[in-house]
C-alpha cells in the first residue's frame, strides 16, 4: 500500500498550543467563574458540582444532540430549573473576566510559529481542542497562545460539536466535516488517552512532551514524540 503524506495537521490546545498545569488551570478558572455568579445566587460548591456534571454529559454524548445541549441540560438538572436565561452572566465572565486566568499558562512562541509554518508550507490546520467550552472561551484561549481562530480552518467548541475526547467519533466528526482522509491527517497533542487515540481512525499521531499528560502510565516510545522542533522534523521527513 502507497504511504499517504500528511496533508491535515490537528492540534490540541491545552497543554499542546497552551502549555499548562491543568489543575492549577481548572483552578483558577472556576475560582472566577464562581466569584462572578455568587451575586446572582449560585453557591459556588454547587456551581463548581453542577459544572463537572455538565462536562461529564459532554463526554458521554452520544451525538444525539450538540455538546453545548448536552451540558446545559445537566446543569438545569442539579438546579432543578432552568437556570440558562442566566447564559448571559456566564458570558459576561468570559468577556470581562476569563483573560484574568492567562496567567496561570505559559506561553510558546514555538507554537504560533509552527503552526504560520504549516501553513506557510501549505498543510491545512484544525484546532482539534476537546469541545467542552463555548467558542467565546475558546477563541480566548487561542488568543493566549498568539495566534487568532482565524488561523484554523476548524476550530472545534461545544456549540459545533456533539463528540469528545477520547471518543474516536469526535476525530470521525471533523474528517467528516472537512471532507478529509484520516490517513492524510496528523493530531498532535499532550494527552496520551485523549489525543494518540485517533490513531484509532488511521491518523498519524505526535506526542507533544512538554506538558504531558499520561495517566494510565503508558509506555510512550510506540508515538513519535517531542517538542515543536522534533515535530517540525517528523513532518518534513513524511513529505
Amino acid at each position: 500500500m502507497t504511504k499517504m503524506a500528511i496533508k491535515t495537521v490537528l492540534f490540541d490546545l491545552d497543554g499542546t498550543l497552551l502549555p499548562m498545569d491543568q489543575d492549577v488551570f481548572i483552578k483558577a478558572y472556576f475560582g472566577g467563574l464562581a466569584m462572578k455568579l455568587a451575586p446572582h445566587g449560585y453557591e459556588p460548591k454547587m456551581l463548581i458540582d453542577a459544572i463537572w456534571q455538565g462536562s461529564e454529559a459532554m463526554v458521554k454524548n452520544d451525538g444525539s444532540c450538540s455538546n453545548e445541549e448536552a451540558f446545559w441540560s445537566a446543569f438545569c438538572d442539579i438546579f432543578k430549573k432552568n437556570v440558562r436565561a442566566d447564559e448571559p452572566i456566564f458570558n459576561e465572565y468570559y468577556e470581562e473576566s476569563f483573560d484574568g486566568v492567562k496567567k496561570v499558562c505559559g506561553y510558546d512562541p514555538q507554537a504560533a510559529a509552527t503552526v504560520r509554518e504549516l501553513k506557510a508550507l501549505g498543510y491545512r490546520v484544525v484546532l482539534a481542542t476537546n469541545p467542552l467550552f463555548p467558542r467565546i472561551a475558546t477563541e480566548k484561549r487561542v488568543r493566549w497562545t498568539g495566534l487568532e481562530p482565524t488561523d484554523f480552518e476548524l476550530v472545534t467548541t461545544y456549540e459545533n460539536s456533539s463528540h469528545c475526547k477520547p471518543n474516536p467519533k469526535y476525530y470521525e466528526d471533523i474528517v467528516k466535516e472537512l471532507g478529509l482522509a484520516a490517513e492524510e491527517c496528523l493530531m498532535v497533542g499532550n494527552d496520551v488517552a485523549e489525543d494518540m487515540i485517533a490513531a484509532t481512525l488511521g491518523m498519524k499521531v505526535f506526542l507533544l512532551t512538554d506538558c504531558l499528560i499520561n495517566r494510565s502510565g503508558a509506555d510512550i516510545s510506540e508515538y513519535p514524540n517531542g517538542s515543536f522542533k522534533e515535530l517540525m522534523r517528523y513532518i518534513k521527513a513524511d513529505c
